[in-house]
């Protein structure tokens, strides 16, 4: 996977391409505990991401504790017809913010 990392005035923005799995999900949490503590808005492009694993749920999941903890929130955008159906079947489209 790639991650594509921009600030921006309200915070991050992070764009995502490939696979968000289980040898790759530790990279994606790495960058936002980095970062999750000093910004208000984190935003994930996952416009270019084929493939979501059930360890990559857990960090979108924590991430967006972590980012509501903060008095922040996280935006993810972009997602394509075979991940949404992920996000559908596992209810995580009630819980994540998904434009």
């Amino acid at each position: 996977m790639q991650i594509e990392s921009n600030k921006t005035e309200e915070g991050l923005c992070l764009k995502l391409s490939g696979r968000l799995e289980t040898s790759t999900a530790p990279n994606l949490q790495d960058i936002i505990d980095k970062q999750a503590n000093y910004i208000n808005e984190l935003q994930i492009d996952m416009g270019d991401i084929e493939y979501v694993s059930s360890a990559g749920l857990r960090v979108l999941l924590a991430a967006s504790k972590k980012m509501k903890a903060n008095g922040g929130n996280m935006i993810i955008s972009h997602v394509n017809k075979d991940v949404m159906e992920v996000f559908e079947i596992t209810g995580f489209n009630e819980i994540l913010d998904i434009r």
